[in-house]
């Protein structure tokens, strides 16, 4: 039997709620990810770059620092849209749909991007879309980062567990039996090859992050199991994780995150 996740329309409006709130405690991406798009994958001043999925633009902004222009962002979410508008302006050109619906001019662009948002798209139906969109050469990076999933013991993780004990699962833990999504490798390398991409390469990158008490709180609260649960369940879980921070951590948790990075070819 499945396990039960958060439906794919749900989830698409989870993280507008509080958008600048998402936007202070998440810890951004392993800059390793932005060294590959450059070296690997034709990020460069002036190259053509469809974002997907860019939430509160934390993602947005590196590929803009990068020289990203044109820069062509899809958000299903219209809070995260005005969000994004608000705070990049006319520095990209936002379209308010899902990548499945979005209108792409066929072989535009240099570069498709995807910053831990790919697994709320239908992925072959995605790919198919992105393939399309890409001119002959084009790159496609699909990255996420993961919160103590690797080999390496995560004490915090252990520590709070229980209280999600019931939650509805995000798509990003895969299907049952399987590993987590962005660490399906076979999976996810074989959709790739399935829509129609070439030279698909996976890495793995593992950074460290820190945050204090209320930062780690903040951070649970992003966390689309929680945001979508009942107003006083969310509160008891959030200050689960205060007190937990604050008692056996001594108000700092330091954790080792884990970016899952796959970058694929339009063949030329």
């Amino acid at each position: 039997m499945e396990r039960e996740l958060i439906g794919r329309e749900e989830g698409r409006r989870l993280f507008g709620q509080d958008p600048a709130s998402y936007d202070r405690a998440r810890p951004g991406h392993a800059e390793r990810v932005y060294e590959v798009l450059v070296e690997r994958c034709g990020l460069r001043p002036g190259a053509s770059v469809l974002e997907i999925g860019p939430g509160t633009g934390q993602a947005t902004r590196r590929l803009l620092e990068l020289g990203a222009s044109p820069l062509v962002v899809v958000e299903p979410d219209p809070a995260l849209t005005e969000y994004l508008r608000d705070s990049l302006g006319e520095r990209i050109d936002v379209r308010i749909t899902a990548l499945e619906d979005a209108e792409l001019r066929p072989a535009t662009f240099d570069l498709a991007a995807a910053a831990s948002s790919f697994h709320w798209v239908d992925e072959a139906a995605g790919l198919e879309k992105i393939f399309a969109a890409l001119r002959p050469g084009g790159w496609v990076a699909l990255w996420w980062t993961l919160f103590g999933e690797g080999e390496e013991r995560d004490a915090f993780i252990e520590a709070t567990s229980a209280l999600l004990e019931g939650l509805v699962a995000s798509p990003s833990r895969g299907k049952k039996g399987r590993p987590p999504y962005a660490l399906d490798v076979d999976a996810r390398l074989h959709a790739l090859h399935e829509g129609g991409f070439t030279r698909c390469q996976h890495e793995v990158v593992r950074w460290r992050a820190s945050w204090d008490t209320e930062g780690i709180r903040a951070l649970y609260g992003t966390f689309s199991p929680i945001a979508r649960a009942p107003a006083e369940r969310r509160r008891e879980i959030l200050a689960g994780v205060a007190r937990i921070a604050e008692r056996d951590f001594g108000g700092r948790v330091e954790r080792t995150l884990m970016t899952a990075l796959y970058t694929a070819r339009r063949p030329r």
